[in-house]
């Protein structure tokens, strides 16, 4: 999965808001200050969280964003389709035929399965995330909780990819190559 800019941004956007407060709010320069963004870049992604109701905006002198409901009302799936679109583009089959007009594997096609099994388990992991869950520093034990346990290939034990087991494997792993 790629994370795009904006959706890291908006991320971002929302958890600046979020430690806010409901009441609280940040301006377009504020937010762009602090992300070191242009202004007109800072206003497209948070237009595009006042378009999915994720944020209000307040118009005059005093004006600025706040976040639109609590944050543990708002998961990580409604903010990244909100910015980036569905996990699987609807016409990827299309986009990948070949100098055909339809893909010869329609109807049979294992590919398409795998990547339509691993968006529904980013969509189901993202929507058990919340705002909440990143202000409170919960995102990466909350991760590591939710991988099923370390699985065995050849009798020899592994770490499942995501768990704090394998973040610690890789680090012993570039460390002994210094």
């Amino acid at each position: 999965m790629r994370v795009s800019a904006i959706e890291e941004y908006g991320l971002r956007f929302l958890v600046a808001l979020a430690r806010e407060g409901l009441g609280g709010q940040l301006s377009i320069s504020e937010m762009a200050e602090r992300e070191g963004l242009s202004i007109p870049y800072t206003s497209k992604v948070l237009s595009a969280l006042r378009q999915a109701d994720l944020v209000v905006a307040a118009r005059g002198r005093s004006g600025g964003f706040s976040i639109a409901r609590a944050p543990e009302e708002i998961d990580l799936f409604q903010i990244v389709t909100a910015l980036g679109g569905p996990l699987i583009d609807p016409n990827h089959c299309a986009k990948h035929s070949g100098q055909r007009s339809s893909c010869v594997h329609v109807g049979n096609c294992s590919v398409h399965e795998v990547l339509a099994g691993l968006a529904g388990y980013i969509q189901h992991f993202l929507s058990r995330t919340t705002l909440e869950d990143l202000l409170s520093g919960k995102g990466l034990a909350f991760i590591v909780s939710e991988q099923p346990a370390a699985r065995t290939t050849g009798g020899t034990k592994l770490p499942m990819a995501g768990t704090a087991e394998a973040l610690s494997a890789a680090d012993r792993g570039s460390s002994d190559k210094t």
